[in-house]
């Protein structure tokens, strides 16, 4: 379904009112649905949610998740929401159907859709993706897990542009018919497992999900070098879907690669060069491979060779990706706040070359640290665990390298300065999701940079 549906008559409740919530319920009711939101929220948190909903017309509860959710033809969850919430089972239970708000912004989407998951790498892919269809003047609109609910743009793609989306293994969950014109699947490592009752298979399952309704014509990118992504894609797609793989590593014979020093995709039997790896403004080889897989999406889109090489050159990264804040006293300052799992801080710490002290911990979400032993005692010279997990991240890194604790990241700037000389870095990347001081990664990542502007030299 795309363009407007009409939804009169039809009653929808949606379990969750923050960003994804509102902006699904403010689609429905524009198509004429009754609409019911709950949430869990105390209602003076939600003072300005319940003001947006009472003016679009909706009604609402906060507090509680009540049975009223039930009084519905359908129920829209937040990806926020897990799948084991009790009113998710009991609607379930009394087959009513469960939809994600993904897959109900897709209904109002008249654009082709492009959809980028992956454990990591996910947030800049996309963003990469977005200004390349900036760059070359086609009309899209860029949503998703990356700030901007679907929900609230999708009406606004046109027919001759794109939707660009940055999908999430929660926004997956529960989807119907969410068809992406094209995928793409960047990696899978392990990761949210709390949410998946730590259960590999069952985040692995979400995150096929994303070519689950693709057919002919559609094409799925995905990065044959991951042992994850190459396991969840070969021998599980349809037959009429175009593989579009990528590789830092090895050449190819379609997809995209390096030969002989240089980043090339065939696609359709055509050969394009397209630049020099080091022609590319964004450092480290997971950079390298977002490059690879953004490429081979603005292809699929036939957006032009030319283009897609200048904003190669160009794009700056994304905020709280390995974002260069400042230097102090010959110390640069990194926030990588986006960091909050294992694997995307051993792709940070691989990326620099000059010695470094890393501010790790937060709220663990179940992280074996040992996978970082090898690139902590090869870059980094100092640790500071913060956040619930210290302990835990004192006691995995203590051993091998020096390791100190802080009560706040203020503190956490002052311990790592005093780690740090002249030619070091002080990388904020935490491996941890931020709710234990923060709202989220995002407050996390500004909070380290107000504290970091505010360093005054020594002297």
């Amino acid at each position: 379904m795309s363009g407007r549906p009409d939804f009169h008559g039809r009653r929808f409740s949606v379990i969750g009112a923050a960003r994804s919530g509102l902006a699904v319920a403010g689609l429905l009711r524009s198509a004429g649905a009754s609409v019911f939101v709950s949430d869990r929220a105390p209602a003076e948190s939600k003072a300005a949610a319940a003001r947006a909903l009472h003016q679009m017309g909706a009604t609402a509860e906060f507090g509680t998740n009540s049975a009223r959710i039930l009084d519905a033809d359908t129920v829209v969850l937040s990806p926020g929401v897990p799948s084991d919430a009790p009113p998710v089972r009991e609607a379930l239970a009394r087959k009513i159907p469960v939809v994600s708000e993904l897959e109900v912004a897709s209904w109002f989407c008249a654009a082709p859709i492009a959809a980028i998951t992956g454990t990591n790498g996910k947030t800049t892919t996309t963003s990469l993706v977005g200004r390349m269809f900036a760059d070359a003047r086609v009309p899209c609109v860029v949503a998703g897990n990356i700030g901007t609910a679907f929900s609230q743009v999708a009406a606004q793609a046109v027919p001759g542009g794109a939707a660009v989306l940055e999908v999430s293994s929660f926004q997956l969950d529960h989807i119907t018919g969410f068809r992406p014109r094209v995928a793409a699947l960047l990696n899978i490592t392990p990761d949210h497992l709390d949410r998946y009752h730590h259960s590999m298979q069952e985040y692995v399952a979400a995150k096929q999900r994303v070519f689950e309704h693709q057919a002919k014509g559609d094409v799925l990118i995905y990065n044959v070098d991951d042992e994850g992504a190459r396991t969840a894609v070969e021998g599980r797609v349809s037959s009429q879907v175009t593989l579009l793989p990528f590789s830092t590593r090895r050449v190819l014979e379609h997809g995209a690669c390096i030969a002989q020093g240089r980043l090339v995709a065939i696609v359709d039997d055509k050969r394009y060069d397209v630049l020099g790896p080091q022609e590319i403004s964004i450092p480290g080889e997971h950079n390298l491979a977002n490059a690879m897989a953004a490429t081979l999406v603005g292809l699929a889109f036939h957006l032009s060779p030319a283009s897609l090489r200048a904003t190669l050159k160009n794009f700056k990264g994304v905020e709280h990706r390995l974002e260069f804040v400042r230097e102090v006293d010959g110390v640069a300052y990194v926030n990588d706040s986006k960091a909050t799992n294992v694997d995307s801080v051993w792709y940070a710490l691989r990326s620099f070359q000059r010695p470094l002290v890393v501010l790790i911990g937060g709220r663990d979400k179940g992280n074996d640290y040992t996978r970082l032993i090898g690139p902590i005692r090869e870059h980094v010279k100092g640790v500071v665990a913060i956040g619930e997990s210290a302990g835990t991240v004192v006691k995995a890194f203590a051993p091998v390298v020096r390791t100190v604790r802080a009560a706040s990241m203020e503190e956490a700037v002052e311990r790592a300065r005093d780690m740090a000389v002249a030619g070091d870095i002080v990388l904020l990347s935490p491996a941890c999701a931020s709710f234990d001081w923060f709202t989220d990664y995002e407050e996390r990542g500004r909070v380290f940079k107000d504290i970091v502007m505010r360093l005054h030299p020594a002297g």
